[in-house]
């Protein structure tokens, strides 16, 4: 998705697009590393302005996901949607001699483009991995799987004779200590 920095005045405009999957090399990174399958495009919207010095982007995204759960490890879809702001700001080819620079804080919220046109596309990528779950489950009350037999505990009840204690300390279960 991109857009002539010309053609962006102080009144919104609104940019709808269905993006593939292969607009992204982000997110086709992140399926070909397993993380997730993507099963639709992603539907992205996006209200661009421009605002003083900067082009403030406010946007929302939605797509359908395939993950595998963290618990039972078997696979379910979710949707994922995004709202998000983002500010664009001319970058300024300016050499430091420092080691160091100091940054402003609009130098930290905002995005920096070059030339007469901005790419949305990496920008769009990464909210999208940032919506990601880190513990992706299947749902909440997910019982996972048995930790002896392995039998996923959403299915079925463990036959197994599990032990209360956890095998991590089993070692040091005849353990004495003498005074």
């Amino acid at each position: 998705m991109k857009i002539r920095v010309d053609d962006i005045k102080e009144q919104p405009r609104v940019l709808r697009s269905e993006e593939p999957l292969e607009t992204f090399p982000g997110l086709v990174a992140v399926q070909d590393a397993g993380e997730c399958g993507f099963l639709s495009p992603v539907t992205v919207e996006l209200a661009v302005a421009r605002e003083y010095d900067h082009i403030r982007v406010k946007g929302n995204l939605k797509t359908r996901i395939r993950l595998n759960c963290s618990r039972c490890l078997g696979d379910f879809e979710a949707d994922l949607a995004s709202v998000f702001t983002m500010f664009y700001r001319k970058e300024d080819r300016v050499a430091f001699d420092e080691e160091e620079v100091e940054l402003a804080e609009e130098d930290l919220i905002s995005i920096a483009y070059q030339g007469d046109e901005i790419d949305f596309a990496p920008e769009i990528a990464e909210q999208v991995i940032m919506e990601l779950p880190l513990k992706p489950l299947c749902q909440e009350s997910c019982r996972g799987l048995c930790p002896t037999c392995g039998v996923d505990l959403n299915e079925a009840e463990c036959t197994c004779a599990g032990s209360s204690f956890s095998l991590k300390f089993s070692a040091l279960k005849d353990f004495k200590v003498d005074k």
